[in-house]
């Protein structure tokens, strides 16, 4: 497992400085130009879910929508869309989050999820956590079952999982 690990490593560009000054930014797009590093990526996202009747994957813009959509294929499961505010046509549900110097907020169909449906959150990127639980608690609003998370990095020392404690499973691939 390690040099899967290693091979995606090598596939993060790390770009100093983006976008301000002191900010590492961990650049995933060489990682989905490469098709078997992308390919592996969403196996291992997927993974801890397999054999856990998972009606759907919800995934929040934009690069929640990439490897949500391929983790939904990997568990013959549904799809559904968070978006930022005013981007869906349908009745909505909303759900507002801190961030650092501000608000944020998220919205969903409030027809996406039918209660009792099992569900997984999946994001490029757990960081301080407010987006994820956002998505997670957008998921229980409308009744579904939040089975767990997955998120291809976890930047550990920004302590987004402790905004999670209620969240069953959290799989991160790499984390920094």
């Amino acid at each position: 497992m390690t040099d899967a690990l290693n091979r995606l490593r090598a596939l993060i560009r790390d770009i100093p400085n983006f976008p301000k000054p002191g900010i590492l930014f961990r650049d995933i797009t060489p990682l989905l130009a490469d098709p078997s590093g992308l390919a592996l990526a969403v196996e291992l996202m997927a993974n801890p879910f397999r054999g856990k009747n998972i009606d759907l994957v919800v995934g929040a813009e934009s690069r929640g929508f990439i490897f949500g959509t391929a983790v939904a294929c990997c568990l013959s499961a549904g799809f559904v869309v968070v978006r930022k505010p005013g981007k869906l046509p349908h009745q909505r549900v909303s759900m507002s989050y801190d961030l650092e110097y501000g608000k944020d907020t998220l919205e969903m169909h409030a027809d996406a999820i039918v209660k009792g449906q099992r569900v997984v959150v999946v994001d490029d990127l757990l960081a301080t956590g407010g987006t994820m639980k956002a998505c997670c608690d957008l998921v229980r609003t409308l009744g579904g079952t939040l089975v767990g998370a997955a998120v291809l990095i976890e930047l550990n020392g920004l302590k987004g999982r402790d905004k999670l404690p209620d969240v069953p499973v959290i799989q991160s691939v790499i984390e920094y």
